[in-house]
């Protein structure tokens, strides 16, 4: 046992390799054939199973746990890394399963691979560098992810869904199974298929975290504003100032316009036709 930190001990198994120079905090349990790099930072009550391996300048948030055969913080798959001191922030009280690979971020990006607070990555992800989750997130088994990609708080990223390198994914947006997402995902919105098509909101979200029906209707008639069953009513452009006009006063229709308005590399993802009125999607 290697103990370290000031009134509880932390736990290292024999067979671990901690380098000279990483940081750790009380209470932390690091299991069988884990290995620790120098400029790792681990903060109290982290728990590291068994077969972890954490590189690199990465800091673990406090309580966050990993489970066999996970990496994080290694080297990015780019071509233009050169060996920069870049780094991989991972939150509190988040889990990283079997298998999953966060890499650290690039010095031509953002030079910082992150991810929040409470999130979950099921097994076999792999989080690219230079990518931002925020918190509470949600990635299911085998989602990968290119580098770069934003996907914020409360998102929802099904079973084996690929996201192309830039992409956003708003606020309690829903990425259904599958799906190859080449383009942003508005706030709250829901998208299917290869490729993937916005086919409404995330109602299932919304009325779980306590939305009121009345902003739920709102919400629905602003969407079928800004996608109208027919591409007939005027342009995109003129039914996104009518739905400023007509709901911009409600936050969460503002939270979409505003994400609508920012800057973007790849666009909006197209939408699916068909009546969105009474659509349901599945998740979390």
């Amino acid at each position: 046992m290697h103990a370290v930190g000031e009134d509880r001990v932390a736990v290292i198994h024999p067979t671990a390799i901690v380098a000279p120079g990483a940081r750790l905090g009380r209470g932390v349990v690091i299991g069988p054939w884990c290995s620790v790099g120098p400029d790792v930072v681990i903060e109290d009550d982290v728990e590291l199973i068994s077969h972890v391996v954490i590189d690199g300048h990465t800091r673990l948030g406090q309580g966050s746990r990993y489970f066999p055969f996970c990496t994080v913080g290694m080297a990015p798959q780019d071509l233009k890394y050169k060996g920069e001191p870049t780094r991989c922030d991972v939150g509190a009280r988040t889990v990283v399963r079997e298998h999953v690979t966060i890499h650290r971020g690039t010095a031509t990006g953002t030079g910082v691979t992150h991810v929040g607070d409470d999130v979950l990555i099921m097994a076999n992800a792999h989080v690219a560098h230079d990518c931002w989750l925020g918190d509470r997130v949600i990635i299911v088994n085998n989602v990968v992810m290119g580098g770069h990609v934003t996907i914020e708080n409360d998102a929802r990223v099904m079973g084996s869904a690929a996201i192309h390198q830039f992409v956003r994914i708003g606020h309690a947006a829903l990425v259904g199974g599958v799906a190859g997402v080449e383009a942003d995902v508005i706030p709250y919105g829901s998208v299917l298929g290869n490729r993937a098509r916005l086919v409404g909101l995330h109602w299932i979200w919304l009325r779980r975290n306590g939305v009121q029906p009345a902003e739920i209707h709102r919400m629905r008639k602003a969407f079928l504003t800004l996608y109208p069953k027919a591409d007939e009513e005027g342009t995109f452009a003129t039914r996104l100032e009518v739905m400023r006009r007509e709901f911009g006063d409600t936050p969460r229709i503002r939270e979409i316009l505003d994400f609508i308005d920012a800057p973007s590399r790849r666009g909006l993802v197209r939408v699916a036709r068909g009546d969105f009125s009474t659509a349901e999607t599945e998740g979390a």
